[in-house]
């Protein structure tokens, strides 16, 4: 009885190990979230937004093959506009290896959308080269927006959207993103890093973020032992609303530190924005 338990257990943690470090951290969905949004004009109601984050290509299970997959996906669920929310390289992910911006750029090149892909910088960008990884992708068509707002339109769908920089590692300055935006327009703000949302206004209508990875690995009952944010789950995952103001938080792609994902799948979010009734 008692060796019957022990294979029991070590056929468990084999499977669960394989899962946690190999099954898990390959897989790719597309998940469909729909966040309602006060003062969301009605003409852009049903806006799609695909929302890429944490790339860490070479992480493993994450080179350019899983970097063509994602972005065959992006194009496949058809957003209107696509938003690629920072860390696309790694630094010292166990078990990882090192690819050029250039060519995470030349797959990434692929992307389109009737209202343009758009890019902001994560920490781990900063860490490598911000300068090297922004050229490469605006030679890829993709601008980046760091502290700076552009205007967006299709019909009578019109908005602002503001890229605001790293809260880590970059100035992060969301009064000078906002700063070219008139008074009373509608504005879609997206970042790196979910932290800064209390420094967010409440006249941006909803922030995208990621950098969080939801924290790889949700336990039963026990929650996420680790999430990179001083505000531990606050902003791990998903949709917040806070003081009016809205968030959300994709899972990322990628991995960081450990190649590890249990119970929280890599996921393209694509998140579509409702107006209120």
């Amino acid at each position: 009885m008692f060796r019957h338990a022990v294979v029991a257990v070590g056929l468990a943690s084999a499977l669960l190990g394989g899962w946690a470090f190999a099954w898990e951290p390959a897989a790719l969905r597309v998940v469909e979230h729909e966040v309602e949004v006060d003062d969301w004009p009605h003409a852009c109601d049903g806006l799609r937004v695909a929302t890429l984050s944490d790339l860490h290509v070479g992480s493993p299970f994450n080179g350019l093959g899983k970097l063509e997959r994602i972005v065959s996906d992006t194009l496949a669920a058809e957003p209107d506009m696509v938003l690629l929310l920072g860390d696309y390289v790694i630094r010292g992910v166990l078990g990882g290896s090192y690819v050029t911006p250039e060519a995470i750029a030349d797959e990434l090149d692929r992307l389109v959308a009737p209202m343009g892909v758009y890019a902001v910088l994560g920490n781990h960008d900063w860490w490598d080269d911000p300068e090297r990884i922004s050229r490469a992708l605006e030679a890829s068509g993709i601008s980046t927006l760091e502290d700076v707002a552009v205007p967006r339109s299709r019909g009578d769908c019109k908005f602002w959207l503001a890229g605001v920089s790293d809260l880590w590692e970059a100035p992060h300055d969301v009064e000078r993103a906002l700063s070219r935006v008139p008074e009373g327009a509608t504005i879609l703000a997206f970042t790196h890093n979910p932290d800064i949302f209390p420094e967010i206004p409440e006249r941006v209508a909803l922030t995208l973020a990621g950098h969080t990875h939801s924290g790889q690995v949700a336990l039963p009952w026990l929650g996420r032992p680790i999430v990179p944010s001083a505000h531990g789950e606050r902003f791990a995952i998903g949709h917040v609303r806070e003081g009016g103001r809205d968030l959300f938080v994709t899972s990322g792609l990628g991995t960081n530190i450990l190649p590890v994902r249990f119970r929280v799948p890599p996921e393209i979010s694509l998140v579509t924005i409702r107006s209120q009734p």
